[in-house]
């Protein structure tokens, strides 16, 4: 019980601050909505794309790179201040303090997730709603992981915090365009193909469209969730053992 307790504290501290700017959450979605209204529409018209129900996906997979996997910016920000520091000393469950930051990136994600699937289907998106809760649910997990990860770098990456810098901004765009987020990888040469075939976050753009597009029994779909899965429990266990080692 006072894990489950120790977690809602830290949740309910980490997502008050969204409820006060929700026009915040908005303004982060900038890029991945205009990536959907001018990218998505110029390429949904293209033969072999697969319309939106290819496209989509994509954007909700970019969208969970560039939210939690950039989630420990604002850990930086209470490192230098030495609030987490003051968290650090109180009897509040270690473990707790990771799940409850990570759960307050996943509402987020899941919420601007919600309004991206609305916003396409005003577009054309078809909706197929098994495969899209299921899709959500992966892609949930997924960035679970990552932002346990990115508060795991942002630790590591003290006093100065810029190795957080370096290294998410290194290795963002090269897993997007390994991933086929944006484009197809099948038509790219065969080097190419192969360092997207060693990119985990390309099953999972595999898996959400399979399952957008209602393709529950696809065999993308259990590779998916499996590179998501994996993704979780190695950021879980590594935040958490960071967290109980301290700053």
């Amino acid at each position: 019980m006072k894990f489950f307790r120790d977690t809602a504290i830290v949740f309910t501290r980490e997502f008050a601050p969204a409820l006060r700017e929700p026009v915040g959450l908005i303004f982060a979605m900038g890029q991945p909505l205009l990536f959907l209204f001018l990218f998505g529409s110029l390429l949904a018209g293209t033969p072999g794309m697969g319309g939106w129900q290819w496209f989509v996906p994509g954007i909700l997979v970019m969208m969970c790179l560039f939210g939690p996997m950039g989630a420990g910016h604002s850990l930086l920000a209470e490192l230098g201040g030495g609030s987490l520091e003051r968290m650090l000393v109180t009897p509040l469950s270690r473990t707790a303090m990771l799940i409850g930051r990570t759960a307050k990136e996943s509402i987020v994600l899941l919420a601007q997730a919600v309004l991206i699937i609305g916003l396409a289907m005003t577009l054309g998106l078809r909706l197929y709603p098994a495969g899209v809760l299921l899709a959500l649910v992966m892609l949930t997990v997924f960035g679970i992981g990552l932002s346990a990860l990115s508060f795991v770098l942002a630790i590591k990456s003290q006093p100065s915090g810029n190795l957080f810098w370096i290294v998410t901004q290194t290795l963002m765009f090269p897993v997007i365009l390994l991933s086929g987020v944006l484009l197809p990888m099948d038509s790219g040469p065969a080097w190419l193909r192969v360092a997207g075939a060693v990119n985990p976050v390309s099953y999972i753009v595999d898996a959400q469209r399979a399952l957008f597009s209602g393709g529950l029994a696809d065999i993308s779909v259990l590779y998916g969730t499996i590179a998501a899965l994996v993704i979780a429990v190695s950021g879980l266990l590594l935040g958490t053992r960071v967290m109980r080692r301290g700053i």
